[in-house]
């Protein structure tokens, strides 16, 4: 792990003095784009149709696959277009960087370098009207609104100024660019399909809607960091924005959701203070991968300088962590909950959410 305090990357500030004008600017009519509304209602409708529908005939192993590919798929967004290629919280040897674009292509969003620039854009301009999804509009908009709508003047004045130089002279990114449409489609909808018909003799039927459900879920989850972790949770960090830690986003997001401390500390690695693999699989894949050789340049800061900026900046809250940091400041002994109740409650500023256990003891991650 390196300590990067006093780093620039690309994206040096949540907000420059260039754009503050752009927080009051007014509202502009964005024309709509009927093509992407009717698609994400058709898919949204058909998603919860075939939800209520009778699993009961579907293989345990298509039970086992579908989520299974999900999340794989959320890594190639979260440890690859997110952590890697748009905050360069570390590095990647070449077979990873290979592997972590097919997983990203296989959530089927959309090309990597317009994801990455749309993300270096929200980061250099929250909160003001060049933010893509900027969350002052509402949560429909934050969330998937921001989609069935041309975009605002300032999204694509100041996104073109964004420095994009690295992704450019990256190969892996250009050729999977360059193919992206029929790389996505296979990996997305057409090899999840086929594999539970071929290997254990799932029926078509079943395999088409899985695949569907499991797309829907997980542009959703996507969504969720837009807008649920801008808007519910506590502001430990930063206090001034309106990203906020929620733990809830981040069960299904592999640790996307402790917002909060992203946006104040973008480019390190955990994306969290404390990366406790529970709640942070995206952290866990990126240790692994370092452990066996394939990432490293790890970057993180140290204790102290997350302590003052929770001091000088902070809401005043504690995040629901209780742990001691080793001398890299990445690994740590983390008690998350210690109950042996049948339930616990994770309290956020409007947000509560019930998790029902039996019989809790958790202590090491």
């Amino acid at each position: 792990m390196t300590e990067t305090e006093g780093m620039q990357e690309t994206l040096p500030e949540e907000i420059s003095s260039e754009p503050t004008s752009l927080q009051r600017e007014s509202r502009i009519k964005q024309p709509l784009i009927w093509r992407n509304i009717i698609a994400l209602t058709v898919l949204h409708i058909l998603a919860v149709y075939l939800l209520a529908m009778n699993w009961s005939k579907a293989t345990i192993w298509t039970w086992i696959f579908s989520p299974l590919y999900g999340f794989s798929a959320g890594l190639g967004i979260t440890a690859g277009a997110h952590r890697l290629w748009a905050h360069r919280s570390y590095s990647a040897k070449l077979p990873l960087k290979i592997f972590l674009a097919c997983l990203y292509c296989g959530a089927g969003q959309t090309h990597l370098t317009k994801w990455i620039r749309d993300h270096r854009t929200h980061h250099r301009f929250t909160e003001t009207a060049a933010d893509p999804h900027d969350a002052n509009r509402g949560f429909f908009f934050s969330h998937v609104g921001w989609l069935m709508m041309k975009r605002h003047p300032a999204v694509i004045k100041y996104g073109s100024k964004i420095d994009m130089s690295d992704i450019r002279a990256d190969g892996v990114i250009q050729f999977f660019d360059k193919y992206y449409a029929p790389i996505m489609v296979w990996l997305t909808f057409i090899m999840p399909t086929l594999l539970p018909v071929y290997i254990w003799h799932e029926s078509w039927n079943i395999s088409i809607y899985a695949v569907i459900i499991r797309y829907v879920w997980l542009l959703n989850a996507t969504f969720s960091v837009n807008s649920f972790a801008h808007m519910w949770g506590n502001r430990p960090y930063n206090s001034k924005v309106k990203p906020t830690e929620n733990p809830t986003v981040s069960v299904f997001t592999l640790g996307e959701g402790w917002h909060n401390y992203h946006h104040a500390f973008p480019w390190d690695y955990k994306a969290s203070e404390l990366g406790a693999y529970f709640l942070n699989g995206s952290c866990a894949f990126i240790e692994t991968m370092a452990k066996l050789g394939l990432a490293y340049n790890l970057r993180t800061p140290r204790k102290e300088t997350v302590e003052k900026q929770c001091l000088t900046k902070g809401d005043g809250t504690k995040s629901l962590w209780d742990g001691e940091y080793d001398d890299r400041g990445a690994k740590e002994t983390v008690t998350l909950i210690h109950f042996s109740t049948t339930k616990f409650i994770i309290m956020e500023m409007r947000w509560i959410t019930i998790v029902s256990l039996s019989s809790l003891n958790i202590r090491h991650f």
